[in-house]
């Protein structure tokens, strides 16, 4: 077995996995220069758009959880 990347990579779509996980590490600033071109040259914007969008609500929606469980803990 080697490690030589497949011919074929370099044409196939982003899997979903590699989209969020591109989504992530963007959003916490660790995006490798590599892994940035590769989402240019192999990426699809309503892909990012979406995964973007879903991302965003989780996060939102799990500060609003968390901040309603302090409260909630404080007795407020």
């Amino acid at each position: 077995m080697t490690d030589k990347p497949d011919p074929d990579d370099h044409e196939r779509p982003l899997t979903l996995r590699e989209t969020f996980g591109s989504i992530v590490a963007a959003a916490i600033g660790v995006q490798s220069n590599k892994n940035r071109e590769r989402d240019f040259r192999r990426g699809s914007a309503r892909n990012y758009i979406v995964l973007g969008l879903v991302a965003t609500l989780l996060f939102i929606l799990t500060v609003y959880g968390a901040v309603k469980l302090i409260l909630g803990l404080a007795g407020a």
